[in-house]
């Protein structure tokens, strides 16, 4: 079937709704390893119909335009990650272990030299495309923070933690186990982070925050 621009390939009446969940999965593989290689100005339809194994019709059936397509991709990663990241039980009472733990796998998938492309890659399309950086930031850091501060509300309810607004103290916690990483590693300074170093850097992380949010920290 031709749309006047492109070859489209058929999707059968009798698909089942797994096969276009598959063939969407495809696409979503292919369009992000484009978008790592060539950054997102310098990706192009064609080149990720090709390495999704499409057509560029097909492709246009699923998705209309490069920038629809990064918005579902970076949705649909940072949702799955802000689900696994940040996984808290507020009914253990050793918030110290539980905050660790969180810090040295949030820290550890901050250093990934991919993850650090994506953020490069963000930085340098928001500008001309704004919604772009918007949506970087609702899918991951905004809800990461939220689930931590969900976290850490039930905790101060608890008395385990002397803490008036939950959503700054995530902020304060993240931005503490990341320090100078995350700008170390997104200038080049830094080109990987070892385990003695996260976990030197977590331990700071929970001296710091404890000394602040602490259950005999003023709550004034």
């Amino acid at each position: 079937m031709s749309d006047g621009h492109h070859t489209v390939e058929p999707l059968c009446s009798d698909t089942a709704e797994g096969g276009e969940r598959s063939k969407r999965r495809q696409i979503l593989q292919g369009a992000r390893e484009v978008f790592l290689a060539q950054g997102f100005d310098g990706a192009s339809m064609g080149e990720i119909a090709r390495a999704s194994g499409v057509s560029k019709g097909t492709l246009y059936v699923y998705f209309d335009s490069k920038d629809k397509l990064f918005e579902v991709l970076t949705l649909e990663e940072k949702k799955t990650l802000a689900e696994v990241l940040f996984k808290l039980d507020p009914e253990n009472p050793d918030v110290r272990a539980e905050l660790s733990e969180l810090g040295a796998s949030f820290l550890k998938f901050m250093a990934q030299p991919e993850h650090i492309s994506s953020i490069r890659m963000v930085i340098g399309a928001a500008e001309k495309f704004p919604r772009i950086g918007q949506t970087f930031y609702e899918a991951g850091p905004q809800r990461g923070i939220e689930r931590l501060s969900a976290y850490l509300a039930r905790q101060a309810e608890a008395g385990r933690l002397s803490i008036r607004d939950p959503d700054t103290a995530a902020g304060h916690f993240l931005a503490l186990c990341q320090a100078e990483t995350m700008k170390r590693l997104l200038f080049a300074v830094d080109t990987e982070l070892g385990q003695n170093e996260i976990d030197a850097r977590v331990r700071d992380a929970i001296r710091v925050f404890f000394a602040a949010y602490g259950p005999k920290a003023a709550a004034g």
